[in-house]
């Protein structure tokens, strides 16, 4: 995977259900992200779309004043797909899945073990991701 690209915590990251056309560049995949997700790429968040045959992933990014589109094609095996609520129209996934799926680490056998979670604002802070 290329280090060129920072995949933290920092923002969400939202795998869309859909199978996508990977000619779509930006325009079209910022215009997907709008009107069927409702939400916008300059907010920070990250975007996955992947080809019907699971062979090919993009990930759109907005950050530091302009648009990245990471695409990468397998030239061997598929990325795995997690299973989805049929009536979701994309899946939010932490930055850790979606080094797995970029991996080919199977999502289906990953177990998180307990950690310490510290309160942050009245909330808890989860540290075991």
């Amino acid at each position: 995977m290329s280090s060129v690209i920072n995949l933290g915590n920092h923002r969400n990251y939202f795998l869309y259900r859909q199978e996508t056309d990977m000619r779509k560049g930006f325009d079209s995949l910022c215009g997907i992200v709008l009107n069927q997700l409702g939400r916008k790429v300059i907010d920070g968040d990250g975007f996955i779309f992947i080809n019907k045959t699971r062979t090919h992933l993009k990930l759109l990014i907005f950050e530091e004043g302009g648009f990245t589109i990471f695409y990468r094609r397998l030239e061997k095996g598929t990325f795995e797909v997690p299973a989805f609520d049929l009536d979701a129209r994309s899946l939010q996934l932490t930055s850790d899945q979606l080094h797995f799926i970029l991996k080919g680490i199977s999502l289906k056998r990953i177990q998180y073990r307990p950690r310490y979670q510290q309160e942050v604002g009245g909330m808890l802070k989860n540290t075991s991701q």
